[in-house]
């Protein structure tokens, strides 16, 4: 537990839990041992009930007013008495008139009588430390915040209810069966004692590791389902890329022009294909830079394609293929790419025969972005190039995250090595180091054996309502 100012578990804290602006309701939101005494300072009930006589999970209409009994606005109250609150804290919740002015005066008042301002997360970092959510869960309510598409708010929807969370104790509980074995064998070596044989712990090892390798393989799609299929259009300029990003996205997103060099900086869209989020982007034109502006232009290119989940390269169907071209191709050969040779509504210098030796890639397509033509079959080479799979149902899998999936990638390597030192017939203590490592990173995730510095920046990344 932290015991810094910051984050003092024992202050009452406040914060505002809605977004600022012009909303017809806006929340402010108290928690911890003094939130009922701050309320009772502040609130006057049309009852004239005051906040210590309510039942939990109830409400109060009536005003807050500051110190000299002025009323500043007209609430509904809200109590939630620990330890069934989001914080296993005493909660009061003020429904207040939205806007800037009068939002803030409230949750000025509340400072004024003893609370102190909420640090970002903090309301989810209390859940997390007096054991109403572990590590796994507060993960997801910040996923829920950010979702996009209605398949990743699925995922972050079961991850809340602590999916990751079971799985983790499961396969830790394994772990710790066969380390007890295996102590077991090292401790009482001369004693008459039934030990599980090193050839079945073994076994069990290995379906430990096949759950763990199941849940990282299913992290990539649940990448692209929170985050989008990254896609960059790169190629010289006034190949087309501008315009096949438009004819991709039905509307008029970068500008077209006859002029060379016109997208001086990328340019994003996203698109929404069977409820999946494709990341679309139009990258400035490769070629030697003649300014310091193309220059950084031509960089976050280059950028792009080293980030990207698939490569799309244009390329002019009415010109021959120059050095330039040649250039680019190397830059993505290493990269899962698909070469559209654009223009086909123009006489051609370039055919696809000729590409496809060049480039040593079935992935190419004749399109022509003016005209529409083979956008279809683009859509679908996008999607057999990346991690699609329209049988994969988040419903039935538990999705972790990138910091998750780094965790068990450590994992996964342990394991290994554990089973090979079972294959060699090595002593006990050799798979029982590497488990024993194994078992204290898992608790990572979930929170048990997660150090300060990480915690610290999980919440981080939350609002400060939340």
């Amino acid at each position: 537990m932290d015991t810094t100012d910051k984050y003092n578990i024992g202050d009452t804290i406040a914060a505002i839990g809605t977004k600022p602006g012009g909303a017809a309701i806006s929340i402010v939101r108290i928690s911890g041992k003094r939130a009922i005494k701050i309320a009772d300072k502040i609130f006057r009930a049309k009852n004239k009930k005051s906040v210590k006589e309510m039942q939990t999970y109830t409400l109060l209409y009536g005003y807050i007013v500051d110190k000299k009994g002025t009323t500043l606005d007209q609430v509904i109250l809200s109590l939630m008495r620990k330890p069934g609150s989001y914080t296993r804290e005493d909660i009061v919740e003020i429904n207040c008139h939205g806007g800037l002015v009068a939002t803030n005066k409230v949750l000025d008042i509340c400072l004024e009588n003893g609370a102190r301002i909420a640090q970002p997360g903090e309301f989810t970092r209390r859940a997390f430390l007096n054991g109403r959510i572990d590590l796994s869960q507060a993960e997801a309510v910040i996923e829920i915040i950010n979702a996009r598409t209605e398949e990743s708010l699925k995922i972050a929807a079961k991850n809340i209810k602590g999916e990751i969370g079971k799985r983790i104790k499961q396969l830790r509980n394994s772990i710790l069966d066969v380390l007890i074995e295996l102590e077991a064998s090292i401790d009482f070596i001369e004693e008459d004692l039934e030990i599980t044989p090193y050839e079945d712990l073994k076994k069990i090892v290995l379906r430990i590791l096949d759950n763990i390798k199941c849940l990282i393989e299913d992290e990539k799609r649940g990448e692209i389902i929170r985050n989008g299929i990254k896609v960059a259009i790169i190629g010289k300029p006034n190949v087309g890329k501008s315009s096949l990003l438009n004819a991709l996205a039905k509307k008029e997103k970068a500008i077209v022009t006859h002029i060379p060099g016109t997208t001086r900086d990328s340019v994003e869209e996203v698109l929404y294909m069977e409820g999946m989020p494709w990341v679309l982007i139009d990258t400035a034109g490769i070629r030697k830079a003649k300014n310091v502006i193309e220059k950084l232009g031509v960089e976050r290119s280059i950028e792009h394609i080293n980030s990207s989940d698939i490569i799309i390269m244009v390329i002019d169907h009415s010109k021959q293929v120059d050095l330039l071209d040649l250039d680019i191709i190397d830059k993505i050969k290493n990269k899962k790419f698909i070469m559209c040779i654009n223009k086909i509504d123009l006489k051609g210098q370039v055919t696809k025969e000729q590409i496809m030796k060049l480039v040593s890639c079935k992935n190419v397509l004749e399109i022509s972005a003016k005209e529409g033509t083979g956008l279809n079959e683009l859509e679908e080479k996008i999607k057999e190039n990346t991690v699609w799979d329209e049988k994969f149902n988040v419903e039935d899998r538990i999705i972790i995250n990138a910091r998750q999936k780094k965790i068990l990638l450590n994992v996964k390597m342990l394991l290994e090595n554990a089973i090979k030192a079972m294959s060699l017939k090595m002593s006990e203590e050799f798979p029982s180091s590497d488990l024993k490592i194994a078992y204290d990173m898992m608790g990572e995730i979930i929170g048990e054996t997660t150090n300060e510095e990480i915690i610290n920046g999980i919440f981080s990344k939350f609002c400060i309502g939340k």
